[in-house]
């Protein structure tokens, strides 16, 4: 086949072609939707089916109440994304033995404060938190998202996408 036939077959083929790669197009805005939504759900920020505004609220505000089948585990595993977190939710309510806890209890949930969640940040340092990035850091440290420069600068990041949950960051004032 030669370069003039391909190209003959190409513009035969344009609408079929054309309908293919839009509907390509479909289905990876698609995924990316679904995919942020999810992300959206993960964090906490959708509420769950059933739960009450006051239920939202104290969630919000770093409190849980225990439901009837729940463990620390999949508390954990439902307000963190990472069921391993159970043991600083019992390091958090100073629970005795972590195996034991009631329908209606009410748990402190560290690191799910609105003021983690959303809020403002006050101080010079930050503990970086899951779905953390520089720029929401900054937003929320400055109220200017392009100062996710500093922060980099001055913690000496060699890659500023790579921050992990845990890591604490100077934020230069």
């Amino acid at each position: 086949m030669d370069l003039k036939s391909i190209l003959k077959s190409l513009k035969l083929n344009e609408g079929n072609i054309s309908m293919f790669l839009g509907a390509l197009i479909i289905l990876v805005t698609g995924f990316y939707v679904i995919r942020y939504f999810r992300n959206l759900d993960t964090q906490n920020l959708l509420p769950e089916p059933g739960q009450t505004e006051e239920e939202i609220e104290a969630i919000s505000e770093g409190a849980y109440t225990i439901k009837k089948g729940d463990t620390l585990w999949s508390i954990a595993e439902s307000q963190y994304g990472d069921g391993y977190k159970w043991s600083e939710i019992a390091k958090a309510n100073d629970l005795e033995n972590p195996s034991q806890i009631e329908e209606g209890q009410k748990l402190v949930l560290p690191g799910t404060t609105q003021e983690a969640v959303s809020g403002a940040i006050a101080g010079a340092t930050y503990e970086v938190v899951k779905g953390d990035s520089l720029w929401n850091v900054a937003v929320r440290a400055y109220g200017d998202g392009f100062k996710w420069v500093e922060i980099a600068r001055e913690n000496e990041l060699g890659d500023p996408n790579l921050i992990h949950p845990g890591n604490i960051l100077t934020l230069p004032r």
